[in-house]
């Protein structure tokens, strides 16, 4: 049997019909030239990884974690001046003791903010989860109940940021800028680093005291700098996203300043502990190998989120970003503006999952989230997002957030599931003829 007609039978295994397969390998061709320059943006990060590693002399005794209180845990150590040398910050904080993203981000804020502080974002509403965190959702232990107050500027109706009303919206009070990168559960653009560099350049001229901070979930590898390369006095992220590459099985890191780190050290133990407790137990290997793996990895859900905005795109979607569009995270947006399409689509991709591909995911009420969310993932690593997922808010305009893919076929694989399952129940159609 040739190979090709090996693969369509192998499609067909999962559902897949050879109409929505040849569609799929037609809307591939043309985008062979985006495909590389992903490819191009991972070799140069996986060089700038594997130099980090060398140069900090990463041995077999590094792999190996400690138990109890986790002094003199060298590897943990080491680990933390890998990211400091990838991220090109004094320090950072890696731990597996940092439970998700939100954590990641509330152990930032609430180590480097007192009473009488206010919080700014100048990029508009935070991060669904971030509001009981601050306190714009009331939340037992928020920073509204230690007296840190918090203002928001939105993005202008096209995305761009508002700089009068950002320099209006500061105050006496203002001490912490926080950024977040990926647009979250609003359909707004992504920013760049570009506009991150300019934001933080802007807010520093005002005061050179202001601590900015990036929420870089998401967005890890996708480019060839990080925000901390453009002026970020912090970026914050997730180990089951992009920098765990698909690997580490829990953790978030913090990479910045060394006296913001170092704040952050105290409040994740305890003053006068900090950085120098926190046994690594047997994770170390992972953390290690996902960082190593991270820049490829982040490209194959790169090439599947474009996939995803091509294949939609050409249905009459309206996607965010599109095809053509300079990515700066891994989410892909597609706006279904009909439940129904939302839950099937979702469904779809958990039936391409590897690990429960037979459960059948449903809208319901999640922690930290305003209204019922539908999240698909079947992971290796539970609610890894690095990993083919996708959720979205049961509310209007009814969005899909697509993101990860270990595996760029596995991510195709995902995609073409999805189509099937919405051409199968009547609710989209190929267009005729097959255009790209």
């Amino acid at each position: 049997m040739k190979m090709g007609e090996a693969v369509t039978d192998e499609y067909r295994r999962l559902g897949i019909s050879s109409q929505v397969f040849d569609f799929g390998e037609t809307l591939l061709r043309s985008l062979e030239g985006r495909f590389r320059e992903i490819d191009q943006t991972a070799e140069y990060n996986q060089l700038k990884v594997l130099a980090a590693f060398q140069e900090n002399m990463i041995g077999e005794s590094h792999l190996s974690g400690t138990t109890g209180y986790g002094y003199h845990d060298s590897g943990r150590d080491a680990l933390e001046r890998v990211y400091a040398d990838i991220f090109h910050t004094e320090a950072a904080l890696v731990r597996p003791q940092i439970a998700c993203g939100t954590h990641a981000l509330s152990l930032a804020l609430f180590s480097n903010l007192r009473p009488g502080d206010e919080l700014l974002s100048p990029v508009g509403k935070p991060y669904d989860t971030l509001e009981q965190v601050i306190g714009i959702r009331p939340a037992a232990g928020s920073l509204a109940e230690y007296g840190i107050t918090y203002r928001e500027v939105a993005l202008l109706p096209d995305g761009s940021i508002d700089y009068p009303a950002i320099e209006k919206a500061i105050t006496p009070r203002t001490k912490l800028v926080t950024i977040q990168r990926s647009r979250g559960y609003q359909n707004r653009p992504t920013l760049s680093i570009d506009s991150i560099g300019q934001l933080i350049a802007f807010v520093k001229n005002i005061n050179p005291k202001f601590i900015c901070m990036v929420d870089n979930c998401y967005g890890e590898f996708v480019d060839t700098v990080e925000p901390s390369d453009v002026g970020a006095d912090l970026c914050v992220g997730s180990l089951i996203k992009n920098p765990g590459g698909g690997l580490a099985p829990m953790g978030g890191y913090l990479a910045g300043k060394e006296e913001l780190i170092e704040q952050a050290g105290y409040r994740l133990v305890s003053p006068g502990l900090g950085r120098a407790v926190g046994a690594s137990l047997e994770v170390l290997r992972s953390l290690y190998q996902g960082i190593f793996f991270a820049p490829t990895v982040t490209a194959a859900a790169l090439k599947g989120a474009v996939f995803a905005a091509k294949v939609y795109q050409s249905l009459g979607f309206n996607v965010n970003p599109k095809p053509d569009d300079d990515y700066h995270d891994i989410i892909q947006a597609i706006t279904f503006e009909n439940p129904m399409l939302l839950t099937t689509f979702c469904q779809a991709i958990q039936a391409a999952s590897p690990i429960d591909g037979h459960v059948l995911p449903e809208a319901a009420p999640m922690p930290g989230y305003s209204c019922p969310v539908i999240m698909a993932s079947g992971s290796f690593i539970s609610g890894s997002s690095i990993e083919l997922s996708a959720d979205g808010p049961l509310r209007e305009p009814y969005i899909a957030y697509l993101q990860g893919g270990l595996t760029f076929p596995h991510a195709k694989a995902g995609v073409l599931k999805s189509l099937q399952s919405l051409l199968d129940a009547g609710l989209v159609e190929l267009p005729s003829p097959i255009y790209t």
